[in-house]
């Protein structure tokens, strides 16, 4: 049995930062040549003659050519997952996953240009959308077993916000983690896209704390307004009219 030494685990770390960075330079080369001259122009060849690397090398990383366009950032999903189970136990679920997907996106923000790049290739090549909406999905069902996974394990008083586990509402402890997974991953995509499309009125982060400000506040019928129950009176407005509510695109 080969035991690890420290050495051998700072060679492993290293290993494992020059995949990841090898993997990264492809799938980067890879959207800047299809935003250039469409997806179905590039070849495998010059993505790999881009990034500096075989072919060979390339199909270590990817089974095929539409795999290089369709995510950026493979580990992301992974890293998400860790981020949020490793968050405090009294962290409501919803602010454990905001909390865990912003320390995220601080990437996407300071690759801004790339990212608005992959968008524009996935809108121009509708199989490669469908594809990345696969990726989605799947990191999507693997979110909701983490925040499945998370509520079992924290015991009920301490998990603020989140539905009862002791079987006095069954269907709601099996939709919550689904339907958490789900709105999250809407609200990332609803603000990268209106970041992308605006990267001069608001900083992605304060973008991104908005969305989940709505979601937290359970979505009232117009924002900044308290939500009233059915049949109540609404409280007498006293102060200016509100704003017309922006409109906010779909997702990509």
């Amino acid at each position: 049995m080969h035991i690890m030494t420290g050495k051998d685990a700072a060679g492993g770390g290293l290993r494992e930062r020059k995949k990841r960075a090898t993997r990264a330079a492809l799938a980067e080369a890879a959207v800047r040549l299809a935003a250039e001259h469409g997806a179905d122009q590039v070849t495998v060849e010059a993505i790999s003659a881009a990034a500096g690397v075989s072919v060979r090398t390339f199909f270590n990383y990817f089974d095929s050519r539409d795999d290089a366009f369709v995510v950026v950032d493979a580990d992301a999903g992974e890293r998400v997952r860790r981020s949020f189970l490793a968050a405090p136990p009294a962290l409501p679920p919803l602010e454990a996953l905001r909390e865990a997907l912003a320390a995220e996106l601080r990437e996407a923000e300071r690759q801004h240009e790339l990212w608005s790049l992959h968008a524009g290739v996935l809108r121009s090549s509708p199989h490669l959308l469908v594809r990345n909406l696969g990726v989605q999905m799947a990191d999507e069902s693997g979110l909701a077993e983490a925040i499945a996974r998370r509520l079992r394990a924290v015991p009920e008083a301490d998990a603020a916000g989140a539905p009862p586990t002791d079987g006095t509402d069954r269907a709601a402890a099996e939709l919550y983690p689904r339907l958490l997974a789900a709105v999250a991953g809407t609200a990332v995509r609803v603000s990268v896209q209106h970041w992308c499309e605006r990267p001069d009125e608001l900083a992605f982060a304060d973008v991104f704390r908005k969305v989940f400000d709505l979601l937290a506040a359970g979505l009232p019928p117009r924002p900044g307004r308290r939500r009233t129950t059915p049949g109540a009176a609404a409280p007498p407005h006293t102060g200016p009219s509100p704003p017309p509510i922006p409109s906010v695109p779909p997702g990509a």
